[in-house]
C-alpha cells in the first residue's frame, strides 16, 4: 500500500475494466515518471471525452454531434439495419468495409445473472425505428456467446411478425485457425454456416 495521491491513482485505475491491481500500479508509476506535458495531454483528452462525446440520437453509437457520422452519411442504405451490442462493435464491422447499411447499438446484451433484461437495452428504440417501414433486413450481430445468442433470439422473436427478414452473422472458425483447437460449438457453427465452393 502506498499513501496519498499515488494510492488514489492506483485505486482509480484499478476500477477500469480489464485493469487489475498490478496493471494499475504499473500505469500509475508510468504516469508518475512521464513528462508533465504527456500527463496534461492525457488529462485533457479524458476531460474532452466527457465534455464532447455523447450517444447518437438515432443509432446510439458514439458521436460528437446529435447524430454520428454514419447516420449523417446519405450514401448508406436505410434498408439494412445491423444490431450490435456496443459502439466498439460498429468500429469492428466498419473496418471490414463490407457493410453499407445503418446500425443500432443496444448498449449491452440480455444477461439475467447481471440483472440486465430487455428493458435495460435500447430495444424499444429499435422497435420504433423498425416501424417506419424502411428496413427490409435486420442483421443480428451480437456476440457469439450465451448472452449474445439470447439477445439475438429475443430480437428475432420480436421482429419476425413484422415481416422483416432477420439474419444472424455467421460464426465459425477464424482464418488461419486449426480444427484441432476449435471447441465443439465453434466447429458446429462452422458446419451450419458452410456454403458451396465455386470454382
Amino acid at each position: 500500500m502506498y499513501e496519498g495521491a499515488i494510492q488514489d491513482l492506483i485505486d482509480e485505475l484499478g476500477r477500469l475494466p480489464g485493469v487489475g491491481p498490478k496493471s494499475a500500479q504499473r500505469i500509475a508509476f508510468h504516469v508518475l515518471a512521464a513528462d508533465r506535458e504527456d500527463v496534461t495531454r492525457l488529462s485533457a483528452a479524458l476531460t474532452r471525452v466527457k465534455d464532447q462525446v455523447r450517444f447518437c440520437r438515432v443509432c446510439f453509437n458514439v458521436a460528437e454531434a446529435d447524430e454520428c457520422r454514419i447516420c449523417r452519411d446519405a450514401r448508406r442504405t436505410d434498408e439494412v439495419l445491423c444490431v450490435v451490442e456496443e459502439p466498439k462493435d460498429v468500429v469492428a464491422i466498419e473496418r471490414t468495409g463490407e457493410f453499407r447499411g445503418r446500425y443500432h447499438v443496444l448498449g449491452g446484451a440480455i444477461n439475467p445473472l447481471e440483472g440486465v433484461g430487455p428493458d435495460n437495452l435500447r430495444i424499444r428504440e429499435l422497435m420504433t425505428r423498425l416501424q417506419s417501414g424502411a428496413v427490409t433486413e435486420l442483421i443480428l450481430a451480437t456476440d457469439p456467446n450465451t448472452e449474445g445468442e439470447a439477445t439475438a433470439t429475443y430480437l428475432a422473436l420480436l421482429v419476425k411478425p413484422m415481416g422483416i427478414a432477420v439474419t444472424r452473422i455467421a460464426s465459425g472458425l477464424p482464418v488461419g485457425g486449426d480444427l484441432e483447437y476449435a471447441d465443439e460449438i465453434t466447429l458446429g457453427r462452422a458446419f451450419e454456416g458452410r456454403r458451396s465452393v465455386d470454382v
